[in-house]
């Protein structure tokens, strides 16, 4: 939830002009935020196998809610915004959709990345540096491939080695490299530029003041080292907050329209001549965009209309479940 809400914050930020604290802050933010949000699906996709029921889940949890929100957002974009020239609707995802279709790669590569054991992340790392050389950039392939090391990075780590990022030493140290990273967020443009840190862009589009491979690979391991910084340091004990976390993919998916429909109103242009008090009231609403979005009475209507095929086979499950448990009943009235 934390992670997803961050997303929202970031997108967000894109409202407001550049320069000064908000370059620090969304330099900061990128440099972990996503890292750290590819590492947990992958994660949590560390079980994934090529059984039917495994992959009809793809297609119907990540697919069909691809095809739907990627209309639906450009649409909006369209007839709401004035917005135009939109190509290659679904084979060139629109604005924060890359993340299906990526996810939907990733997990098919998982069963083959679990049986590399050892070499598993120095594979990904590899892929990931050869990534920024590939012209070809449908479905944004590039970021499917620069963001690798942080998916296997999650698919290959244990409940066990994430249980030792609770040690109270990891957790001061944690402190100590998130304190780093802000300070060293503060002199990317330096040497380099925020775009490398979509990991969407060829190396030949790119400017850094060492070599690409080089800059992208201090990229991996600070964002890494980051994310593992950030998931040491957020509470384990669950809550509301935590709970909100299972509607992640409807945050995701839904934000953008809030984000886009705030930057038709005219608030970028408010933002330019006020521009300490826009950046607080931006992360702030961003916050609570995230939160009502994930709130038990919205999350469960948004699902439906984003996700409609595991919305109906949960009811059909539902009723199948209460007609075996009322026919069990009535089995029971009946004498011997």
């Amino acid at each position: 939830m934390l992670l997803v809400a961050l997303v929202v914050v970031g997108h967000s930020l894109t409202l407001l002009p550049w320069g000064g604290f908000h370059d620090h802050l969304y330099d900061f933010l990128y440099l972990w935020h996503m890292p750290a949000f590819v590492l947990v699906t992958g994660y949590l996709s560390r079980n994934f196998s090529y059984s039917p029921r495994r992959l009809w889940g793809l297609v119907r949890g990540l697919l069909i809610p691809y095809v739907l929100v990627e209309a639906a957002l450009v649409a909006f974009r369209e007839i709401v915004g004035g917005e135009r020239h939109f190509h290659h609707l679904w084979i060139a995802p629109h604005w924060p959709l890359w993340y299906l279709p990526a996810t939907f790669c990733w997990r098919l590569a998982t069963p083959l990345f679990r049986r590399l054991g050892m070499l598993a992340l120095p594979v990904a790392v590899a892929i990931s540096l050869v990534g920024g050389f590939v012209e070809w950039d449908y479905l944004d392939v590039r970021r499917i491939l620069g963001f690798l090391p942080f998916f296997v990075l999650g698919v290959v780590a244990t409940p066990e080695a994430t249980e030792r990022l609770r040690a109270v030493p990891v957790r001061v140290a944690a402190v100590a490299v998130l304190a780093g990273v802000w300070l060293w967020a503060g002199s990317l443009g330096d040497w380099a530029q925020t775009r490398w840190l979509y990991y969407s862009w060829t190396y030949a589009n790119l400017h850094s003041s060492l070599s690409p491979e080089l800059t992208r690979g201090v990229l991996l391991a600070v964002g890494t080292a980051a994310a593992l910084a950030v998931l040491a340091l957020v509470p384990s004990r669950g809550g509301w907050f935590s709970r909100m976390g299972a509607a992640s993919l409807v945050v995701y998916l839904c934000h953008g329209f809030v984000v886009k429909g705030v930057s038709y109103t005219g608030f970028p242009d408010w933002a330019a001549d006020h521009v300490t008090l826009s950046l607080w009231v931006t992360v702030a609403a961003a916050i609570v965009v995230a939160l009502l979005l994930a709130s038990p009475w919205l999350a469960p209507r948004l699902e439906r209309a984003i996700d409609p095929l595991t919305y109906a086979e949960n009811r059909f499950d539902r009723a199948r479940d209460l007609h075996v448990h009322a026919d069990g009943l009535e089995r029971e009235k009946v004498p011997a």
